[in-house]
This record gives C-alpha cells, structure tokens and sequence, in this order.
C-alpha cells in the first residue's frame, strides 16, 4: 500500500490547527478544526493573534 503523500497545504493546515490548540481552540462555530478549510483557519488564527 502506498502511504498517503502530505502537500505544503497539508503542511500548512496542520501548522495552524496546531497553533489554534495551543492557545485553546478545539472548535469554531461549532466545526472540528479538521473540517475547516486553510482560509477559514487562517482567518481565526489572525483574529486570534489581534
């Protein structure tokens, strides 16, 4: 079996959903993180960081 290959987005998306978790957020508008697009986490990664 060929193991799944991670993009730079991959990269990218977990990079900020980790950072998201480190300051305490598990959820937004109550979606898993998991669920959200790269926009839409980027976007409360920048509002958080305000």
């Amino acid at each position: 079996m060929i193991p799944p290959v991670e993009t730079k987005m991959d990269g990218k998306k977990m990079t900020v959903i980790d950072d998201l978790v480190e300051h305490g957020v598990f959820k937004v508008e109550g979606r898993q993180l998991y669920e959200l697009s790269l926009y839409e986490l980027l976007k409360e990664h920048m509002e958080k960081a305000e």
